[in-house]
């Protein structure tokens, strides 16, 4: 299901913890700046999602998880996102509808503002795969809310070694990081039209990203600047 609106010059970076979201969209932003292009970054959690403070101090009280970003330095053990319980769930539901309300506001003022091109760091889809997309009413809800808030002009999702991705930032089980690619890759068909850029070296998925990025917004200077990726990007398809 597509959303009836799209914000078109923005990019959205969604995927597992440690798949490398912030080297790439520091790459993407470097790129667009040195082009010319005038580029806005937007961090979901800070900028968007609402009782943020409230919701992560909550999760420590109540689950007893540890607060912070895990780093291999210094390994961490949350527990917020892989919760789930049925009472987690109804939670979930109420935080990310208010949140997509956020979204879809915030989309309206990105409009009118004077950027060339709005990264996403994280979106709404970063919420959406913490649901039980195996069950019917999650997938509904997930489609209804994908309608209702306005999609980037290109949506990724950044595919990564699971194992790879928690020795890089160690927050969560590993089993639960499993289940949360697997519902980033369900997510993506789902609702379509989201990316997938598959595991490989910073450099390889860089140079997918940044080919793809300039060719799918600025298709004027993607001619000119980036040839076509040398690694096959999955677009999910579109339903």
């Amino acid at each position: 299901m597509q959303s009836h609106r799209r914000l078109i010059r923005s990019v959205s970076f969604s995927g597992i913890d440690g798949a490398g979201k912030s080297t790439q969209i520091d790459a993407l932003r470097q790129a667009v700046e040195q082009a010319g292009i005038c580029v806005r970054t937007i961090r979901f959690w800070d900028d968007v999602a609402v009782l943020t403070g409230l919701r992560e101090t909550s999760g420590h009280r109540i689950f007893k998880g540890d607060k912070g970003i895990g780093s291999p330095s210094n390994p961490i053990n949350r527990r917020d996102k892989n919760v789930r319980s049925w009472k987690m769930t109804c939670v979930r539901l109420f935080l990310y509808t208010v949140d997509a309300i956020s979204a879809r506001l915030t989309a309206a003022r990105l409009a009118r503002s004077c950027a060339d091109l709005v990264i996403f760091d994280r979106y709404i889809y970063d919420e959406l795969a913490n649901l039980n997309l195996d069950n019917a009413l999650m997938r509904a809800y997930v489609r209804l809310i994908a309608w209702f808030v306005p999609r980037p002009g290109v949506s990724y999702v950044l595919d990564a070694d699971p194992a790879q991705a928690r020795a890089r930032k160690p927050e969560y089980p590993l089993e639960f990081i499993f289940e949360n690619r697997r519902a980033y890759l369900e997510l993506s068909r789902l609702i379509g039209g989201i990316a997938v850029i598959p595991p490989g070296s910073i450099a390889e998925v860089r140079r997918n990203v940044l080919r793809h990025a300039f060719h799918a917004v600025f298709p004027a200077q993607g001619e000119s600047r980036e040839p076509e990726p040398e690694y096959p990007v999955e677009r999910a398809a579109l339903r």
